[in-house]
């Protein structure tokens, strides 16, 4: 499996960076999925592989002599997208690009070929026999040229499934910077800190794909809690005042929100500038970085002591404006007890407002004041800002003059170097050649580069080859799709011309109805429809639209031999099955969500949890269903084997070969009667019909007490396509002797019957208004869905929708049943409740759930509409229906002894005998 860790430039603004992401390719689409982590189940986005090229860049010498190891390649897609990923090594990265190159050409060939491109990775069971892999004729010119140019590489442990046990790889750096986006950068930063609306200078950068907000730091944090802190103290303590209630005491700002960024991108600045420079370059700044580390502390020291100042000051104007409430209230108290005796009541009443009028005004007024006290002191601190900013712009220059200096030095050194090569032919292997150590070094390192040019070189001459070969297979494939296109449109104007005759005939008849062309026109259309297409060579076939196949990827008969009328309709329900796999296919598949958690689950043993039991509810892919299925059984039955001696299927199959067992007469009857419509067990040297007797026969002695019942063989038949003999056999002890309750399978049926009662109370609580249509036309739809709960559905759903809840069924448990049984009904509660006499309706019972189709609308019903379905009611109901039932076969057991004691009296009755007596 392709997959492993990449980073992935992200982010928007001046915090552009590289994140790490676990990448998981999907050759069902050809699509790149990335993830947050191996463990996440849905992706943060994908990369179209099969229309994208790549490309990549070679390092510059100074970076591969830093020991940067990381290299950087792009994925170019339609619309002009660019995606840039990094590898943790250079090797990993030539590994992902051929490996991205190699899927993209099969993926493409594969549709030139008219061959799917779905992997057959199967493992175990019948169905994996029917499914070897697509080998594809490739161009042999174009292979040829393809290998010459290919550059192979092996991957490290950070490439696989293996890799999603390691943790993600750390970046060298939390963001990364090129010297020419420097400029635009601080630009950026310096237009942000401009005056202008409140809103400018409260401006929030966004740092990655999902537009996170950027967290404050602590200490910031700490200040604006503490400041909230004092607004509820304030407001508190001046509850019940009349004349304090108008102050919002809003004293406070928080910085953060427009400072953090810009301290960020100063410090990656630093950095960056410590970074990007070459020992030569700084060979003589150790001090003045010294300098600098000196300053930025004493600048955050006396940012540390402006903010108490501030603090203080804040605190000295709420005990300021305490002081003035309590001397208003003072003043207020006083006036109005002694001054204001023999003033009336409404000029009191007046002057009280404007009092609070004037209050209110004052303390706008201080308000104010302290808000154009801050901004001038925001003011100040972005003014230092800004020189602080043209200080480092100034350095960054400085630094970028050494830098062409030190260029254009080598260069002239290089061009020495050659000059004195071309005239003294040994001087370089000399061991007294005349060039220096930093020449050496120099030297090695452009040929260092010389050959990444030529690995590039070769790379890109592969790509462009590629390219154009895939360039012209798909102007080829589209010439041949608009002929297909054109012959389709053809066969559909005929087919409408038929149905056009028929309606007019059928609106205004002109002919008897044994002359009538309606008659001929619908059996042309039938032995059209019915018509088994003849043989054709590959490029006539190809303009033919896709038929249906004669068995399914199970190994079940699609359309049935014998009766046109229902071959018809089996037809019909194959092509609909065909339209609703082809509209699931556009969206994001569950295969890439398998992939990805089975990848998680490499190195650690595979556990019970939620996200497991959602993956299973959506259905097992067809690649992964051995591999799930049997760690199912597993899970079940793990005390069984854990008791059981070494090889203990082997034994009782050996047993019951030797030893006849009283079962193993009606075990070969029902093998040809199991699943006459499959393939694997259509006749008597079919594979399928040996692994089915051998299970059904093991069984059989391992469990004496059923040996063998009616059902039974169906059960092992489903198991057998996915999983070998032995696991079958576990399979069918997990559904007997754990899931089901005793009796089940018994001679007396006896938990059968009181599933069917326990069934019957559930859909008289989910589905009231069905249970009432049934017992309004006495409809006993038991004898229906008895079989449902015997065989778990077996040849009463269509196939696709059947091992959907066979995949729940084996890791849930019985539960699943119930819970299907109910959405079946509630699919078709409408077209039921229409139904108004009780022929009809058994009728329709008997069919109906063929006739459903859409597993995804099933499952939501069956796992979303039907909650709660606690499995603890339905213990409780089958414990309160199980002695009801044991009560009523005890009833009959006693009259079937009072029946023959009588008949053994009467000589009238004596020769009357009972089947079963007839058959002993």
């Amino acid at each position: 499996k392709l997959c492993g860790y990449l980073q992935k430039l992200s982010g928007k603004g001046p915090l552009r960076g590289f994140r790490s992401r676990w990448f998981v390719f999907d050759p069902r689409r050809c699509y790149l999925y990335y993830f947050k982590g191996p463990q996440e189940p849905l992706p943060l986005g994908h990369l179209d592989i099969a229309s994208a090229c790549f490309s990549y860049h070679q390092p510059e010498a100074g970076a591969a002599a830093a020991g940067d190891e990381l290299t950087a390649f792009e994925v170019h897609s339609p619309g002009g997208a660019v995606t840039v990923l990094k590898a943790a090594t250079r090797q990993d990265t030539t590994y992902w690009l051929q490996e991205l190159q190699q899927k993209r050409w099969e993926y493409c060939h594969s549709l030139d070929s008219r061959t799917s491109p779905t992997p057959s990775d199967f493992s175990k069971g019948l169905v994996a026999k029917d499914n070897p892999g697509t080998i594809l004729s490739q161009n042999a010119s174009a292979e040829r040229a393809r290998n010459i140019l290919a550059v192979e590489t092996s991957p490290t442990d950070l490439v696989g499934e293996q890799a999603a046990s390691q943790p993600a790889p750390v970046q060298g750096s939390a963001i990364n910077f090129s010297l020419k986006q420097w400029s635009t950068e601080i630009k950026n930063s310096m237009s942000s800190l401009r005056k202008g609306s409140n809103e400018n200078r409260r401006s929030i950068f966004y740092t990655t794909e999902e537009w996170e907000l950027l967290d404050p730091t602590p200490k910031d944090l700490e200040d604006s809690m503490a400041l909230e802190e004092k607004r509820k103290h304030l407001a508190e303590g001046s509850k019940g005042r009349r004349l304090t209630t108008a102050f919002p005491f809003d004293f406070g700002r928080i910085p953060h929100k427009a400072r953090r960024p810009l301290k960020d991108m100063i410090g990656s600045s630093k950095n960056r500038s410590s970074s990007d420079s070459s020992p030569t370059e700084w060979c003589s700044g150790n001090g003045n970085r010294l300098v600098s580390e000196l300053q930025l502390k004493y600048q955050s020291q006396q940012e540390e002591l402006e903010k108490l100042k501030k603090d203080l000051l804040s605190q000295k104007e709420l005990v300021r404006l305490l002081q003035q409430t309590v001397r208003s209230s003072q003043y207020d108290k006083y006036f109005a007890s002694r001054l204001c005796e023999g003033v009336p009541k409404d000029t009191l009443e007046l002057l009280h407002q404007k009092d609070d009028q004037i209050l209110g005004l004052n303390n706008q007024l201080e308000k104010l004041n302290l808000e154009k006290d801050s901004l001038q002191q925001e003011v100040k601190n972005l003014k230092c800002k800004v020189g602080e900013l043209n200080e480092r712009l100034g350095m960054l220059m400085e630094t970028i003059q050494a830098k062409d200096e030190v260029i254009m030095k080598l260069s002239r050194q290089l061009s020495e170097c050659e000059d004195s090569t071309s005239s003294q032919s040994g001087a370089i292997n000399s061991p007294t050649a005349t060039c220096t150590n930093k020449e050496l070094q120099e030297l090695d390192r452009l040929k260092d580069n010389l050959q990444g040019y030529k690995t590039q070189n070769k790379f890109l001459n592969k790509e462009i080859l590629e390219l154009s070969t895939l360039r012209r297979n798909a102007e080829a494939r589209e010439r041949e799709w608009q002929a297909k296109y054109t012959s389709l449109e053809a066969k559909l104007c005929q087919i409408e011309s038929k149905y056009l005759i028929l309606l007019q005939e059928m609106k205004t008849p002109v002919c008897s109805e044994d002359q009538s062309p309606a008659r001929e026109v619908i059996t042309q259309l039938l032995e059209d429809a019915l018509k088994a297409e003849p043989n054709e060579q590959p490029e006539q076939a190809f303009f033919k639209p896709h038929l249906v196949s004669e068995y399914d990827i199970y190994g079940f008969q699609t359309i049935p031999e014998d009766d046109d009328e229902e071959k018809l309709v089996a037809k019909s329900r194959a092509l609909d099955l065909r339209s609703l796999s082809l509209s699931e296919n556009r969206e994001i598949s569950t295969g890439v969500k398998w992939e990805n958690y089975l990848a998680s689950t490499m190195n650690r043993e595979m556990m019970r949890c939620v996200e497991l039991k959602n993956l299973i509810r959506c259905g097992i892919p067809h690649e992964h269903r051995s591999k799930m299925w049997k760690w199912c059984v597993n899970l079940h039955v793990k005390k069984f084997k854990d008791s059981a001696v070494p090889g203990y299927f082997q034994i009782l199959l050996q047993k019951a070969l030797e030893k006849p067992n009283p079962a193993s007469k009606q075990i070969e009857l029902d093998l040809l009667r199991t699943l006459p419509n499959n393939k694997h067990y259509s006749s008597p040297t079919s594979e399928g019909i040996q692994k089915l007797r051998n299970v059904l026969l093991a069984f059989s002695w391992r469990n004496p007490d059923i040996g063998y019942c009616q059902g039974l063989n169906r059960l092992v038949a489903i198991a057998l396509l996915y999983l070998e003999q032995e696991d079958a056999f576990w399979c069918l002890v997990t559904i007997v002797e754990v899931f089901m309750p005793r009796d089940y399978y018994t001679k007396t049926l006896l938990g059968s019957q009181v599933d069917q009662r326990v069934f019957k109370d559930l859909l008289s609580e989910k589905l009231p208004r069905l249970h009432a249509h049934f017992e309004q036309y006495k409809v006993d739809y038991t004898l229906i869905t008895f079989n449902w709960f015997l065989v778990v559905f077996v040849d009463s759903v269509v196939s696709d929708i059947l091992f959907k809840i066979w995949d729940s069924f084996l890791y849930e448990g019985p539960k699943v049943i119930f819970r299907f049984a109910l959405a079946l009904f509630k699919y078709k509660e409408e077209e039921i409740l229409k139904l108004q006499d009780s022929m009809s309706i058994f009728k329709y019972l008997r069919y109906f759930t063929r006739t459903i189709l859409d597993a995804r609308k099933l499952t939501a019903i069956a796992f979303g509409d039907l909650n709660p379905f606690p499995l603890r009611q339905i213990r409780n109901r089958r414990a309160y229906h199980l002695d009801k039932v044991r009560l009523e076969l005890t009833e009959l057991e006693a009259i079937r002894e009072d029946f023959l004691r009588e008949r053994e009296t009467c000589v009238e009755k004596r020769d009357l005998i009972s089947d079963d007596e007839e058959d002993s």
